[in-house]
């Protein structure tokens, strides 16, 4: 019996034991490192998937977050966004210029800057962060590109003459400065970046103090930052534990992926032109539905999508009275209308971004496919009218002269006779039998004048 209680009481102290120590050695074997990746423009899907990713590690308890870069830049608030995501994040990021071949160029620089650790792969590169216009005239106008001052007698960047261009370059120069403070990384050549779009290659980089790393893969990059100290958001530090870390991807969810497509600014042009002539088409033959329809949800979607990215309102009222301008067109023919509203609406769609972002740039050629279809309604809509002007008259009192009608009833000299589906009170000088067929001569007021039709008049003379 003894034995027996000996027994039970080391196999308790066992599964204890087991218990206790089982599941933090499993942790500790299974730490777990998600990527994040950015391919293309930075825009409103980007900052939405980056905020979702940290979000997700953050539930997980990721050891740390590789957010892998290769970007040509993008918008101004989308890259903000992130940077706000970065800095508060309870897990680790690793800022990651990756693959070889890729490049972080202007926000893609300001986000390495914003990242616990940066690092490179070999073969890539960073900087051009300038600043691009913001709300300047239309491309090929005076003024239409910003004076950045060039350099001073000593060969430093002077200031931009232009008091709109010197205030982003001076905001933007502030920004990545205090990056570069709060990171340990040169703030110096940061500076340089933003006034003089300076670049740096992988080597170049790690040896100005831009990146802490080169890894030719995340699984380098892990090993290399293992048992690093870092600082994250309240103060508070953490030694990472990354050498065994297992990898795994984050996709972005469906919303970021519906975000990516309509937030192009040649789909959004899109939509919102297919969803104003849904509606105008449905505003034409009320009934049709499917124009309607279609047109609601595209004009939505469009209307959100310029609702996320940075419009000029002058630019999109001034496309609106062009859109206007070409319905009246198509309901009242003037041609000086028309052409009116093509002007306005090619002035309007030039002028609706007010930045041109790497890759949120409206292109002409979309512009100019969409007025081309609008001159092309304009075309068809005169040539309808040239039709119309030449063809017999369908409607109104002429177009009644000459129909045959079918007598219904007649007494003396007044009836009824039916003509063209509908039923008539008529009068005529003649008396008229039942079923037989007369001639409108003429219409006064709701009453027709009616006379014998000739080939009556014809067989009656044969009698």
């Amino acid at each position: 019996m003894q034995t027996l209680k000996a027994a039970l009481v080391v196999a308790t102290v066992l599964v204890a034991l087991v218990v206790s120590i089982g599941p933090g050695t499993a942790a500790d074997n299974n730490r777990l490192a998600l990527t994040i990746s950015i391919d293309g423009a930075i825009g409103p899907a980007s900052a939405s998937y980056v905020k979702d990713g940290l979000a997700k590690a953050a539930e997980r308890h990721a050891e740390i977050v590789i957010l892998r870069m290769n970007t040509p830049g993008g918008l101004s608030t989308s890259m903000r966004e992130i940077i706000t995501d970065v800095l508060a994040s309870p897990v680790p990021v690793i800022g990651y210029v990756a693959p070889s071949g890729a490049h972080a160029a202007s926000a893609g620089t300001y986000i390495l800057y914003a990242a616990h650790l940066a690092a490179m792969a070999p073969g890539t590169n960073i900087g051009a962060a300038t600043p691009v216009q913001i709300g300047g005239p239309l491309p090929g106008l005076p003024g239409s590109t910003p004076d950045k001052g060039g350099k001073d007698k000593d060969g430093n960047a002077a200031e931009p003459k232009d008091a709109m261009t010197a205030k982003v370059t001076n905001d933007a120069v502030a920004f990545i400065r205090s990056l570069a403070e709060l990171r340990g990384r040169n703030a110096d050549w940061a500076e340089k970046a933003v006034r003089d779009a300076a670049t740096l290659s992988t080597n170049a980089a790690l040896q100005a103090n831009v990146i802490e790393f080169t890894a030719r893969d995340a699984a380098d990059l892990l090993r290399q930052v293992d048992g690093r100290t870092v600082e994250l958001a309240g103060g508070k530090t953490q030694r990472l534990a990354t050498r065994d870390a297992v990898i795994e991807a984050i996709d972005p969810s469906w919303v970021a992926r519906v975000l990516a497509v309509i937030t192009d600014p040649n789909i959004a042009f899109i939509l919102l032109m297919v969803g104003i002539y849904g509606l105008i088409f449905e505003f034409m033959s009320p009934g049709a539905v499917a124009p309607g329809v279609v047109g609601t949800i595209c004009l939505l979607l469009g209307l959100y999508a310029l609702n996320m990215l940075p419009i000029n309102y002058a630019g999109f009222a001034l496309m609106l009275v062009g859109i206007a301008l070409l319905a009246i067109e198509a309901f009242n023919p003037t041609v000086v209308i028309g052409l009116g509203g093509i002007v306005a609406f090619v002035l309007g769609a030039a002028m609706l971004f007010r930045i041109e972002a790497p890759g949120y740039a409206l292109s002409w050629p979309v512009i100019g496919i969409v007025a081309a279809m609008f001159a092309g309604l304009i075309l068809v809509v005169l040539g309808a009218l040239r039709r119309a002007r030449r063809g017999p008259l369908r409607t109104g009192a002429q177009a009644m002269r000459g129909l045959s009608a079918e007598v219904l009833d007649w007494s003396g000299t007044s009836g009824h006779v039916f003509t063209n589906g509908e039923r008539w009170q008529a009068r005529g000088s003649e008396p008229f039998k039942a079923g037989e067929t007369v001639e409108v001569a003429n219409i006064i007021d709701l009453t027709l004048v009616v006379r014998r039709a000739p080939a009556s008049a014809g067989e009656g003379g044969t009698a």
